[in-house]
């Protein structure tokens, strides 16, 4: 009989995918292995031999229908499926998910592993380091100016939302990472036979531990729930591995230029929407709000004096053996420590100083104090730079008796951790829709300035009113005055805003980014609203204290958002507001929503173009531009890998400064483990610097020619995806029945609704459920549908010579848009599963529809593959990409099983078995693909 610790066996013969067979992987399929015959030892212990050897049928039986597309493994499937009790289904469920969740922790493990091996064993920095980065620059003769000009005005952030496709638990994720821990201690550490016996004593107990806790949330997670889920990543990787990237770039830059190495200022910084994103969400109230502010900035305090202490407490040294200067006396002296044990350990008294304001400040922002008592009374500090300054006396006395090593150690961290983290943590975004500005905005026309009908005036009219009292110091808002629940929420929200600022600065809260944005009205409305609360300073020489961030979202509004910014940096008032912000203007760019509206290709041109575009509009109007790129997890949301992401991006839109989201299930797997987080986070700085100086304008005299076939293909695709989403009769139907959408809404993994109305329809879903619905029932068409069409049309038009297929080739090999579009459709087209999705399209009971929609499918399907094989010369799916083809190859084996259930369980549930069970049952499915799959959403 198989063992569940093989789960790739049977499926090598498959076409799709690329065999690696490499001994460099023995140690990965050693680990599956391992955990999955702990896991078959925990299954025979807690369910018994019978329903052991139900799971290991069920699963040959999948692969045998993976593999060959058997009729008869069709048929064994069903009936081992059919037959389940409830009690069995459920086993069979968490029994599959489980594995896989422990697969991708091995995974993960072995991508450590590799990472080390490569530089052990190689003198060239890997591709996507920063060393690696900065040999580059080197070797264009970059100066120590360009580069310090560059990190002077640099900005990387990638910014974490609650947008809800984690479906872990924190207490499965907590229990996950134990064992990572455990796999860890056995690759790095050389264990005696004792030590090797508790390891295993160790990974069995977390394995049994997750077997029998609850996979699924009880309750719908709250906003405040998402918070705290949010901050545990500073727990896991933020706090220690920051600090640790900055010093590894200041070491990189001293062996380089010694004493001409540019100062690094904090630039990396990690950003945050949860508990200010209220778009959608009436869950995010200003209560809310402020409570994100506050854990945040407890999160930080309770942080530096935990390390605070723990140096203090290694830092004996004795001023009877080392001479300390002026600045670290004085620090001693004014510390409240009198205690004559330490009257001769002057960096303990210090430090011990330094702890007693770090908790006189944290208790002055309202925090409890969690860590140890102060010895006595002190100052708090001001801001954060008091805490540095204090921090660079410790740390120049240190090296002033040639203590660098205690210098550069813990202390050097601290400091770099105070400095990039602050009292607040994470700059906290706002987020809202422009519809709810408006109604606001004209509530408190008609209620302050007796101007009734605002929403029905042309937007040059709507501008000019906005404009006459952004620029006038007086309010329109009155205390004596009555309004809506919804005008009341809104302010209450601006005015929360105002407090954090006044509490813990404005770093603390720097951006509102407005959603659906598509006039210059809707830019003035938040300005206005933030003028009401002293968040705008109107008159002559306006000041603003928040970045106002436009969202341009639909193709529509990709096509018409550089006309907006060029409009709108030609009003003298608004150009002085952007003007106080050292000339930096934001733009953020959803890739969600521009997918949902016009298909993968489309979406991703148009993108495209609204960055070229935006750099001439901020290049005429001398404003730097931002750029935050609202990236989902899944390819049909802008995911795949931000590396290759950020060097395809155009030519000058870069520029030293961008955000990037990082949403939901890809922020547990890019940031849980430290190793991987900071390799991430590297990743992300990397790609910055060598887009930022290195040209990467690799197309020359052919730009004009690739962009107008582009366009061509592009349109032809959008055509091929409206045509069937939006205008085939019936296809909401089909979407409805042949995907889990309205049972994952049933899931309890986010605080905010799946429409943005009470709606079936495609148009008021949001992009995520949208995308998340498509991935689980493994069709996947929001990441290359309409690719095939276009390129077949293009080549019947043009042919297969130079001017046809020959062309497109040309355009791959020179152009990193196209190859990273590519690469990253390449990517979904192997998750995505024909015959999978077959079974889902059954549960559509109107049979010619379906038969049309799916036909449809497939039929793209194929042709996808088929000319992705012809414009980039590839033979196979995942054919350059090994480490992905095993990674898949590993999983597919125990998500193929949970999706096979699923239909049959939704089929039970939709014809009336709606029990606790079945329902239970189902929402486990979807949490085991989702966990498998690992970019559902």
């Amino acid at each position: 009989m198989a063992s569940l610790a093989s789960p790739s066996e049977s499926i090598d013969t498959n076409p799709n995918y690329i065999h690696d067979k490499e001994p460099k992987d023995d140690p990965l399929r050693e680990d599956i292995r391992l955990l999955g015959r702990m896991l078959g030892d925990t299954l025979r212990e807690q369910e018994g031999e019978p329903t052991f050897d139900l799971v290991e049928n069920i699963r040959q039986t999948a692969i045998r229908f993976r593999r060959d597309q058997d009729p008869k493994a069709r048929q064994e499937l069903d009936r081992l499926l059919n037959q389940l009790s409830n009690k069995a289904t459920e086993a069979v469920v968490r029994a599959f998910s489980q594995f896989s969740q422990l697969s991708n922790i091995a995974e993960d493990m072995h991508h450590n592993r590799r990472r080390r091996s490569y530089l052990l064993a190689r003198s060239q920095p890997q591709a996507g380091s920063v060393a690696r980065a900065l040999d580059l620059v080197f070797s264009k003769e970059t100066s120590s100016v360009t580069l310090g000009r560059f990190f002077d005005k640099a900005l990387v952030s990638p910014v974490l939302t609650a947008h809800p496709t984690e479906v872990q638990r924190r207490s499965i994720l907590d229990c996950q990472l134990a064992i990572a821990r455990l796999l860890n201690e056995r690759d790095r550490v050389q264990l005696t036979p004792d030590e090797l016996s508790k390891n295993e004593e160790g990974l069995r107990t977390n394995i049994q531990i997750l077997w029998q806790t609850r996979m699924l949330r009880s309750a719908r997670l709250s906003v405040y729930d998402e918070i705290k889920n949010g901050l545990a990543y500073y727990h896991y990787t933020f706090l220690t591995e920051v600090p640790h990237l900055y010093a590894e770039i200041e070491d990189l830059l001293e062996r380089r230029m010694g004493d001409k190495a540019p100062r690094v200022p904090p630039f990396l910084r990690i950003g945050s929407w949860i508990g200010g994103d209220r778009d959608g969400n009436p869950f995010v109230t200003h209560e809310v709000l402020l409570h994100a502010a506050e854990r945040q900035s407890a999160l930080a305090l309770d942080f530096y004096m935990g390390e605070v202490h723990r140096i203090g407490r290694r830092l004996s040294l004795t001023d009877r053996l080392v001479d300390v200067d002026d600045a670290l006396a004085a620090l001693a002296e004014a510390s409240p420590d009198r205690a004559p044990s330490r009257a001769d350990e002057p960096y303990r008294r210090a430090l011990i100083g330094i702890y007693a304001r770090l908790a006189a400040t944290s208790m002055g922002l309202g925090h409890a104090i969690r860590q140890r008592r102060p010895v006595g009374p002190a100052e708090p500090y001001i801001d954060s730079l008091e805490l540095v300054r204090d921090l660079d006396i410790v740390i120049h006395s240190l090296e002033q008796h040639k203590s660098e090593l205690l210098a550069r150690g813990d202390l050097r961290r601290v400091r770099r951790a105070a400095e990039v983290f602050g009292f607040h943590l994470a700059p906290l975004d706002m987020r809202q829709h422009s519809h709810i500005h408006e109604q606001v905005v004209a509530e408190l026309f008609e209620r302050g300035a007796n101007l009734k009908g605002y929403s029905d005036l042309p937007e040059a009219e709507r501008v000019r009113c906005l404009l006459t009292e952004v620029s006038s110091p007086r309010l329109l808002r009155s205390p004596y005055l009555d309004y809506s629940e919804l005008a009341q929420s809104e302010l209450h929200i601006v005015e929360t805003a105002a407090e954090i600022h006044r509490r813990f600065g404005p770093a603390a809260l720097p951006n509102y980014v407005i959603s659906k944005a598509d006039g210059i009205s809707d830019i003035l409305e938040v300005a206005l609203l933030l003028k009401e609360v002293g968040l705008l300073r109107a008159g002559e020489k306006p000041c603003l204290h928040v970045n106002i961030v436009p969202l341009f979202e639909t193709i529509a509004d990709l096509r018409g958002c550089a006309r907006i910014m060029d409009e709108l940096f030609s009003i003298p008032y608004y150009r002085k507001l952007v003007d106080s912000r050292n000339d930096v203007q934001e733009v953020m760019l959803g890739y969600s929503d521009s997918n949902k509206d016009g298909g993968f290709l489309a979406a991703n041109w148009e993108l495209y173009k609204a960055e070229t575009e935006l750099t001439k509009v901020f290049a005429k109007h001398k404003v730097e531009l931002r750029l935050f790129h609202g990236r989902g997890g899944t390819v049909g949301r802008g995911g795949g890998p931000s590396y290759q992401a950020i060097l395809a991006q155009p030519p000058g839109s870069v520029n030293g400064q961008i955000r990037i989201t990082e949403q939901g299930e890809v922020i547990g797997s890019k940031y849980s483990d430290p190793e991987i987080g900071r390799r991430n986070l590297e990743t992300l700085v990397a790609a910055t610097i060598e887009a930022t100086l290195l040209s990467h304008d690799t197309l020359g005299q052919c730009a004009d020619e690739y962009y107008g076939v582009m366009e061509v293909l592009a349109g032809d695709a959008l055509r091929a995806y409206r045509s069937l989403v939006y205008e085939t009769p019936g296809f909401n139907r089909y979407f409805q029945e042949s995907t889990p959408i309205k049972e994952i809404a049933g899931l309890n993994i986010g605080s905010r609704p799946p429409s943005r109305k009470k709606s079936d329809l495609i148009e008021d879903l949001r992009a995520i459920p949208w995308t998340f619905s498509w991935g689980v029932n493994r069709a996947m068409i929001t990441g290359w549908y309409g690719f095939g069409t276009a390129v077949e049309m293009f080549v019947q038009r043009e042919g297969r010579g130079d001017n046809g297929l020959g062309l497109l080739q040309k355009m791959y090999q020179a152009w990193p848009f196209l190859q990273t579009l590519l690469s990253n459709m390449d990517m979904v087209l192997a998750k995505t599963d024909m015959g999978i999705a077959s079974r889902y399209a059954e549960l559509v009971t109107d049979v010619e529809l379906r038969r049309e929609v799916f036909g449809r499918i497939q039929k793209e399907w194929e042709l996808s593959v088929k000319w992705l094989f012809a414009v980039t010369g590839r033979t196979e799916l995942l054919q350059d990409n090994p480490t992905l083809a095993r990674s898949i190859r590993n999983r597919t084996p125990y998500i193929d099983p949970l999706n096979h259930l699923q239909v049959e369980l939704l089929r039970r549930y939709r014809s009336g078995d709606a029990t606790d069970a079945v329902t239970r049952a189902i929402q486990l499915t979807i949490n085991g693909v989702a966990a498998g799959l690992r970019n559902s959403g």
